[in-house]
């Protein structure tokens, strides 16, 4: 398992943190999805090695900017 950390811009609310969770949970091979408008913090926990252009683009999808810390 691996865990990736980004810093997300732009979260504000709970409703924030569900649309990047529904984003990034449908990338093959993620198992768990922590995310926090409050830190700002995304942590993706997969099975396999993620790819972090494929986390930076779902979490663009969802309407946000992110970076790998």
């Amino acid at each position: 398992m691996t865990a990736n950390e980004y810093q997300v811009t732009g979260m504000t609310c709970g409703h924030c943190e569900m649309s990047i969770r529904e984003e990034v949970s449908e990338i093959d091979g993620v198992e768990d999805v922590q995310v926090s408008a409050q830190t700002g913090k995304l942590i993706v926990t997969a099975a396999v090695e993620l790819d972090d252009a494929r986390v930076l683009a779902a979490v663009e999808e969802a309407g946000y900017s992110a970076v790998r810390i």
